[in-house]
């Protein structure tokens, strides 16, 4: 695992990135401003999710299948593996046609109560090393974006932060042993 490091602009990371074994795993952690039901339906609904991250369709139950449309283009199906709600979500997203190592990611978040606000935590696993700065800038991006929308506000677009965020990302990742 590698330390948070900043942008060339002086942010804070929200990401720490790791490889091992042959999995590359994005960690993203933050604090948002809202009560622990609030953010659980964030990431749950689909009629919310598709205000930050994904237009996603399905049974999005324990064991249910889903299709998801992420907003930086990722197109794929999973399953839900736990659904704890209000704390702890787990969903195996089935491998990438294109991915010619045929491994699924999983994908799970953790919210804990942090005061009057909560804490998320996600980790997304599952992919090679090269592809690491681009899905940490990634997520990044999607957990500003995710505040943006709990605060009311529109979100500027993924992709210019994502380009902003790709230099710190690449500069993490180099470190990692």
């Amino acid at each position: 695992m590698t330390d948070n490091t900043k942008t060339q602009a002086g942010e804070a990371l929200l990401g720490t990135l790791r490889y091992e074994n042959g999995t590359g795993t994005v960690r993203m952690e933050d604090v948002f401003d809202t009560d622990i039901g609030d953010l659980w339906t964030a990431i749950v609904e689909p009629a919310r999710l598709s205000r930050w991250i994904a237009d996603v369709t399905g049974d999005l139950r324990l064991g249910g299948h889903f299709d998801a449309t992420f907003t930086s283009g990722w197109v794929g199906s999973g399953t839900v593996d736990v659904c704890d709600a209000p704390k702890r979500l787990l969903v195996t997203l089935d491998p990438d046609p294109d991915d010619d190592s045929g491994r699924p990611m999983t994908l799970e978040a953790v919210l804990t109560t942090d005061g009057h606000k909560t804490r998320l935590v996600v980790e997304d696993s599952g992919f090679s090393r090269d592809d690491l700065p681009g899905h940490g800038a990634g997520w990044q991006a999607h957990f500003e974006d995710l505040s943006t929308y709990l605060s009311g506000r529109e979100s500027t677009g993924w992709q210019p932060r994502w380009r902003a965020l790709m230099p710190a990302y690449d500069q993490l990742a180099a470190g990692i042993d």
